[in-house]
């Protein structure tokens, strides 16, 4: 029977692109046969999980096929162990509720960003599948990934879901979760206490797998970039494995140095593009079923199509047409999810660049011709700043475009846009501001 499944395996090769073939059909094996009925393993239940979504109907049919009559396929997960029998579906240790994950180092993993809450669909499979082939194998001969998108994409759910899949099967890995900037503020403090040797050796020595997010930060920060570039060359010699995650590609991050966007390049570069309409309708779904919320088919495809950005808009639709009916004790129709809906599109067909500028001079009372004047008095420079933030927000403009519209170059823009995101976090005012202007812009009043 075991050559008969790798008979199976060949034609299924046949069938199927070859990267999904690697990932989720070559590591099934041949276990035992069972009255007549065949037994496989897999890896791990993601991948069981998925092959049996994904291909067990391609199994059947392969396998009657070479048998000449029907066959009961079962799919469970080896244990490598010694000889002992596979997991079954009794064995499998329940989630603790309410639990976030505490990693070596750094940040908390929200418990909710996992691969199994992680819709997959054409315009992320790639990511998804090497992001799960990275987490699952100890040994990898790519043991780095720059998962690559716009905001609200799911980078950092996949960036997080490699954490968690990495503590739960190998719980002795020492990982390291946080941002760029966050490694930037450490060793700045590092310098400061003339504690250096003790936090290169921390990341150099004491670190399995870094996922670093929001590379494009250290843009300008030469003597970061210097020590993370010294760090990754240790980390890829003891083949550790490195996630990195950031809006721009290697090549398009200004004022790195040459040593660190090599490093960055080596990595599988995994990009994530916007989901289409039956991946919005099956996210929102899978958030409703995960909210415990009851949402009707047609209110979920009125939010899909209208709702096309990123998934983080598609969440902020869901959430608001629940609200709204909590709070005013409303069914959840097509009239409600209306009423949310126009607040939260935006009008991107006829805001341009020149439509932000002319809204940011209003407000802070500046004139166009100060905005992209060589000025670099602070009321101008912040309106500056606030207005290139907006332009990457709401238009489809590189930065390049957006550099030049203000008469910079694009190594500024990101600088001004880097800036007002921080601000976000630490500046209450900033964050008054940024809420003003997005009110005004989505309502259309320019």
């Amino acid at each position: 029977m075991e050559a008969v499944w790798n008979d199976v395996k060949a034609a299924i090769k046949e069938r199927i692109p070859g990267h999904s073939y690697r990932m989720w059909i070559e590591p099934i094996k041949f276990y035992q046969t069972q009255n007549g009925n065949l037994v496989l393993t897999c890896p791990n239940y993601f991948s069981r999980k998925r092959v049996q979504e994904n291909y067990g109907s391609i199994i059947n049919s392969e396998m009657s096929k070479a048998l000449g009559k029907d066959c009961r396929v079962t799919i469970v997960v080896s244990s490598d162990n010694g000889g002992r029998k596979p997991h079954t579906e009794s064995s499998v240790q329940l989630a603790l509720p309410n639990v976030q994950i505490r990693p070596h180092c750094g940040r908390l993993l929200r418990r909710e960003f996992t691969f199994e809450h992680f819709v997959v669909g054409g315009n992320n499979d790639f990511a998804y599948s090497a992001s799960l082939a990275l987490a699952s194998r100890k040994d990898t001969l790519q043991p780095s990934l720059f998962l690559l998108s716009q905001t609200g994409m799911g980078k950092s759910h996949l960036s997080q879901a490699i954490g968690h899949h990495i503590l739960s099967q190998f719980p002795n890995q020492r990982v390291f979760y946080m941002t760029a900037e966050d490694f930037s503020n450490e060793m700045v403090q590092a310098f400061r206490h003339d504690a250096i040797d003790k936090f290169k050796g921390k990341y150099r020595n004491g670190c399995d797998v870094l996922l670093l997010e929001d590379v494009h930060y250290l843009s300008g920060k030469e003597r970061t970039q210097v020590e993370l570039a010294l760090t990754l060359d240790f980390l890829l010699e003891e083949n550790k494995k490195i996630i990195f995650s950031s809006c721009y590609r290697p090549a398009e991050i200004p004022k790195l140095n040459d040593k660190l966007r090599s490093r960055l390049s080596l990595s599988l570069i995994s990009n994530i593009d916007p989901p289409n309409f039956r991946t919005r309708v099956r996210i929102l779904k899978k958030k409703a079923m995960t909210k415990g919320s009851a949402i009707p088919d047609k209110v979920i495809h009125f939010l899909a199509s209208e709702l096309t950005e990123d998934v983080r808009q598609l969440e902020s639709g869901l959430i608001g047409i629940t609200a709204k009916a909590s709070l005013l004790g409303s069914p959840i129709d097509l009239m409600l999810a209306e009423s949310v809906v126009k607040n939260i599109v935006r009008q991107r067909s006829s805001i341009t660049i020149d439509t932000i500028k002319t809204l940011v001079c209003k407000y802070y009372g500046i004139s166009n011709n100060d905005i992209v004047s060589r000025s670099r008095k602070q009321s101008v420079v912040r309106p500056r700043q606030m207005a290139m933030y907006l332009a990457r927000q709401y238009t489809d403009s590189p930065l390049q475009a957006i550099g030049r519209s203000f008469n910079r170059y694009h190594a500024t823009a990101l600088h001004a846009i880097n800036t007002i995101e921080k601000g976000l976090k630490e500046n209450g005012v900033i964050h008054k501001q940024v809420e003003f202007f997005r009110q005004k812009l989505q309502a259309g009043n320019y």
